[in-house]
């Protein structure tokens, strides 16, 4: 090749790197995508893809288009470990996820190792609350919302309840499960029975029931997921038990009333979310969800938008320069779909909890 060829060929190799598209940002996602909570995990996938489109069509990030990789923990914690190990090789800017608390403390031995920030949309166990560490949650802890809880059973009469959890994903539920106890007894109730079980297990549903049933509960309270939760109420009724129930935020997916129909009318729970919001900002949000996915967006659905919408203003903000940990918690407060919310300085956020009841078929936020 003559020289005059040589210097042709590079410049054309520099003219097509000159004119190739930057790198896009990368960021992961972990969630429950198959099995039994699965309905967590595909509301948090849809609400951080619609985010990323969002950010796409508004351009990126300083002209970089942002790239979603999406992992499947299946809430199994080799599998969750495995996909974090994955997403971390792939080196993604940051992790949105995971959706439940056993797999945040399944990971975050992972993600520390690799100095990569985690942002769950979902996580509530106060075991990992308050540490100054590289996950952030965007939910209130469990220690909230069971106040929350506790206060409005106790105050509409509860005296005695019996409590059902779910030991598969026992970081959130016995956690759960603990502060109620201690609130509720606080108030001057009392907890008459006890009693686990582990999803899928099917005989464990039976015995978890009838080990509560002859306590003389005015209250039961099941901290279980949307499915289970219908699962347990059912066993219940059919045993005879008709005290009202109460459940967790984790339940509080559309599936709760989807799949119980009438058993499920009149449950309680706590909700950082409220399907009735008339805001411009939410109902443009939930029409484009419905439009794009064919359901309703849920509470994952929208923690989920709001994750990962103040994970791209942190990286924003943050350019070269900053560590992501601390451009999230200074970039706050986040304009969230439904209110402002900021990080504190352990990465937890402040939201707002509510009371929600199953009212005609709706969760409907009642407090």
């Amino acid at each position: 090749m003559t020289f005059k060829a040589v210097v042709l060929a590079v410049a054309a190799l520099l003219g097509i790197t000159a004119c190739a598209p930057p790198e896009p940002v990368r960021l992961g996602f972990i969630g429950g995508l198959s099995g039994r909570v699965a309905d967590l995990g595909e509301a948090g996938r849809n609400g951080a893809l619609l985010a990323v489109e969002d950010a796409n069509a508004a351009g990126g990030i300083d002209g970089r288009k942002v790239e979603l990789l999406v992992h499947d923990d299946e809430q199994k914690v080799d599998i969750a470990i495995r996909e974090a190990e994955s997403l971390a090789a792939a080196r993604v800017a940051a992790i949105i996820g995971p959706m439940t608390s056993s797999m945040g403390e399944a990971i975050l031995p992972t993600v520390s190792r690799a100095g990569l920030v985690t942002v769950s949309p979902t996580i509530t166990t106060s075991t990992l609350s308050a540490k100054d560490d590289l996950l952030f949650k965007v939910a209130p802890s469990s220690a909230e919302s069971t106040r929350r809880s506790a206060a409005f059973e106790y105050a509409r009469g509860a005296r005695r309840v019996a409590i059902v959890y779910d030991l598969s994903n026992r970081a959130f539920t016995a956690d759960w499960a603990g502060h109620f106890r201690n609130a509720f007894v606080a108030l001057g109730g009392s907890v008459v029975a006890e009693s686990t079980f582990t999803s899928g297990d099917d005989a464990g549903y039976v015995a978890a029931v009838k080990n509560i049933a002859a306590s003389r509960a005015d209250l039961l309270l099941f901290v279980a997921s949307a499915v289970d939760t219908v699962r347990l109420t059912r066993l219940a009724r059919n045993q005879g038990l008709r005290q009202p129930v109460t459940t967790s935020t984790w339940a509080a997916t559309e599936h709760l009333v989807d799949f119980g129909g009438r058993t499920v009318e009149g449950i309680t729970m706590t909700q950082f979310f409220n399907r009735d919001d008339a805001s411009q900002r939410y109902r443009a949000f939930a029409d484009a969800y419905r439009a794009r996915f064919k359901m309703e967006p849920g509470f994952a659905g929208v923690a989920s938008y709001d994750t990962t919408r103040a994970v791209l203003v942190a990286l924003a903000r943050a350019g070269k320069t900053v560590p992501l940990k601390e451009a999230l918690i200074a970039a706050g407060p986040y304009e969230g779909l439904q209110e402002r919310w900021h990080f504190d300085r352990f990465g937890d956020a402040a939201r707002q909890t509510r009371i929600a009841v199953v009212r005609d078929g709706r969760i409907v936020v009642v407090d």
